[in-house]
């Protein structure tokens, strides 16, 4: 079932400000009620809780791996979505820029089904490139639906929690030339298998809200 707005306190509201993307930890330490994907080996998911809350924490060693939820809304509703990141690992060489080195430590998708899905979807993909400029934005090599932004890139805040927030609506019309349909599904990745090496990210605190 699409999650809901979460009012403040946990209370269901479907008109609240925010919709929060919960993080929780299933019987197996993983996340509970996200989808996984393995596109390339197994990465090693796991939730994590720190004084800030619980996290996703995401490992890879030469693999490609997507969680995701799904939601129903409107996103000029709730049109800011908010995170916080923390990179421990960038994939050695990696380059968003070119299709046989795009890899990322840390990825959050904003998915807005279109039908056919498999190829009609627009997906907005804020990212940490290893090598591409912060504040590049870019369609990617691989699939010409997905649009990236680069939120940061290298080195600079590895190893620190950074928060960040977007207005997506705004990204959505500049990026697709349109209106954007309902959003269908958020998604959290980490890959790192087109150059062969390894990374390491937590993402915590999903959610959007109007201001």
């Amino acid at each position: 079932m699409p999650i809901t707005a979460i009012a403040a306190g946990g209370n269901t509201a479907p008109q609240s400000d925010v919709l929060s993307i919960p993080i929780t930890k299933d019987s197996t330490g993983g996340p509970d009620g996200w989808t996984i994907k393995e596109w390339s080996g197994k990465a090693e998911i796991t939730v994590v809780t720190d004084a800030s809350g619980e996290a996703l924490h995401l490992k890879s060693a030469g693999t490609s791996t997507a969680l995701s939820k799904d939601v129903s809304f409107d996103i000029k509703d709730r049109p800011r979505l908010n995170w916080r990141w923390k990179v421990i690992a960038l994939p050695k060489g990696a380059d968003v820029r070119l299709k046989s080195t795009d890899d990322q430590a840390a990825q959050v998708y904003v998915i807005f089904p279109r039908w056919p899905s498999a190829i009609n979807s627009r997906i907005i993909g804020y990212i940490w490139d290893t090598s591409a400029p912060k504040g590049l934005e870019m369609t990617s090599t691989k699939t010409s639906t997905t649009k990236y932004v680069v939120m940061r890139s290298g080195r600079d805040g590895l190893g620190q929690w950074l928060a960040e927030s977007r207005n997506v609506y705004e990204d959505y019309k500049r990026l697709f030339n349109e209106e954007p349909p309902l959003v269908g599904r958020v998604s959290v990745m980490i890959d790192s298998d087109d150059t062969a090496t390894a990374a390491e990210s937590y993402v915590a605190d999903i959610y959007f809200s109007k201001q």
